[in-house]
């Protein structure tokens, strides 16, 4: 069966603007509009904007609702204070990943949570399935466009567009204002690329206003709009998991270094399974590893040790561009997993050497 591709609100703005579309996470995305290397460096040393209105935006209101996260999600949401946003995950229930996830507390009995486009009806039915005290949730992804404007000339660029102080915002933190003439926009400091900037909440009925203020905005600044090729080397230097590449439903968490958002000083879902897994010690663990012989790792590519034993697979690699270099993610058992540890990519049959190496591969700029 063929599968029926949604569009974005934006999707004729971005033909007429040149981007190459594609098929990714059940939409048809903008991959391109200049090149992947040039859209790159756009964001890492001035400023770009992506549309990533596929991504799922759901509401969970209520007194009971933050019993609900507190036991679907691994992170400790309790700590969280109005206009704090927190990265965590939902655990499946057999040890797995149903998807990574952005909590955002509006307030003690409102949250906002952002999901991966890929899983939005997948998390939706899953949160439902947990939600036995009736707490009250919307799911509010067809409303919303999300552009993530990033890179370190963002508040510079958009500071004309609104009276938040963006210069003082603190990262992982949001608020609502105005923005480019329209109350109550979520102006989050987020991102995920490593370069700084603001993800924007905005009504689709208003998306290409604001896309268009923001482009007038950053004029000045060479401000451009970035494919989802640029977001995946953006993000993978900065080590940043992919849903479907990194994690999934059948990988640990903790062996994919989620263990700073598994709080066990509370219950939740695979509490007690991932509790006893790290009691007993983790067998593998993702790591991520540079070239040290010319070539590019790709996904599924077989990683081994020096007698060619296979040991792992990729599961994210690309050239980087602030690198110059062959750079990947792929888990490795525990005793390969040292940094410094030598190990080699399987490429067209030929075993090219590698060096495990500490994330991040790039320094970040927030």
């Amino acid at each position: 069966m063929t599968e029926q591709l949604k569009t974005v609100p934006l999707n004729d703005l971005h033909q007429q603007l040149g981007a190459k579309m594609v098929p990714f996470a059940g939409y048809v995305m903008p991959v391109r509009y200049s090149s992947d290397l040039e859209e790159h460096h756009c964001v890492r040393n001035g400023v770009g904007v992506f549309d990533v209105s596929h991504m799922g935006e759901f509401i969970v209101k209520g007194p009971k609702a933050l019993d609900l996260i507190q036991r679907v999600s691994a992170n400790d949401a309790s700590v969280l204070f109005d206009g704090k946003i927190q990265y965590s995950y939902l655990p499946n229930g057999k040890g797995g990943v149903v998807d990574d996830l952005l909590v955002y507390r509006v307030s003690a009995d409102e949250y906002f949570l952002v999901v991966n486009a890929s899983n939005i009806e997948k998390d939706w039915n899953w949160i439902q399935g947990q939600n036995t005290e009736g707490v009250e949730m919307h799911n509010i992804s067809d409303d919303l466009c999300l552009f993530a404007v990033q890179g370190p000339k963002a508040a510079e660029a958009l500071q004309s567009l609104t009276e938040v102080n963006l210069a003082e915002m603190d990262y992982y933190t949001f608020v609502k204002g105005t923005f480019a003439g329209l109350p109550d926009i979520i102006i989050s400091a987020t991102g995920y690329t490593g370069a700084g900037g603001f993800e924007l909440y905005i009504p689709k009925e208003s998306a290409v206003e604001v896309w268009n203020a923001i482009f007038e905005a950053g004029k000045e600044l060479g401000i451009k709009p970035i494919g989802l090729g640029a977001r995946d080397t953006l993000r993978l230097e900065m080590g940043y998991c992919l849903y479907g590449n990194d994690i999934d439903d059948t990988t640990s968490p903790l062996e994919a270094g989620l263990g700073w958002v598994t709080k066990f000083t509370k219950n939740f879902i695979d509490s007690d399974v991932l509790l006893a897994q790290k009691q007993a010690g983790l067998a593998n663990k993702l790591v991520g590893f540079e070239m040290i012989d010319r070539g590019i790792p790709r996904g599924h590519y077989e990683l081994c040790d020096a007698e060619g034993n296979v040991i792992g697979h990729v599961t994210s690699g690309t050239q980087s561009p602030t690198l110059s270099k062959g750079i990947g993610l792929g888990y490795v058992p525990l005793a390969n997993s040292k940094v410094g540890s030598e190990i080699f990519v399987k490429v067209r049959e030929r075993l090219l050497k590698a060096q495990v190496v500490k994330l991040p591969f790039v320094k970040p700029t927030v």
